[in-house]
């Protein structure tokens, strides 16, 4: 698969160890398209906007929050307790996972998550939907997401909404 943990941030990194590019990710599903289930973590507006993988299942791993962290210059994401529950639906401790989200991060802590509740086969698409920022100075492009990723590397996707396999949390009461 793709590169040691050790070239990967620590953001990235997970509990098992297991690492696939998008590319890579695209690969295995297509291979076993039966046996493989691809789950995308971002948000429902990301899907919406960004676009994502019409055979992925789109289970959110966190909230957008709206509160200013001025220490980590961000809005926080705030994890949803029911993330596991809601993967349950569509796999079984013994199934091969592929979790994605915008460019590894949210992966890393869906991916944490599971192992925690006893998956042991799961992979995080390190270079997620939207890749990795361009960091040559002198591009037009600097800064922007449009190294890598799915979007990125050939892999099919779509803006087209795909309600079947959209495994949302309950809605705040």
């Amino acid at each position: 698969m793709t590169e040691p943990s050790t070239n990967l941030p620590q953001a990235k990194q997970t509990v098992l160890g297991l690492y696939v590019t998008a590319k890579e990710a695209f690969g295995m599903w297509k291979n076993a398209s039966d046996k493989v289930r691809i789950l995308d973590v971002r948000t429902p507006e990301e899907y919406l906007f960004v676009g994502h993988p019409d055979m992925a299942w789109k289970i959110p791993v966190a909230a957008q929050s709206y509160v200013w962290d001025a220490d980590k210059a961000q809005f926080p994401m705030r994890p949803y307790a029911d993330f596991v529950d809601r993967v349950k639906q569509v796999a079984t401790p013994d199934s091969t996972l592929l979790v994605m989200c915008r460019s590894g991060g949210r992966s890393a802590i869906a991916v944490n998550m599971l192992a925690k509740a006893g998956f042991n086969n799961v992979y995080q698409i390190t270079d997620g939907m939207e890749g990795d920022p361009v960091k040559e100075p002198d591009s037009v492009f600097l800064g922007q997401r449009l190294k890598n990723g799915w979007k990125n590397s050939g892999c099919p996707w779509t803006y087209k909404l795909t309600p079947d396999r959209m495994l949302l949390p309950s809605p705040p009461t």
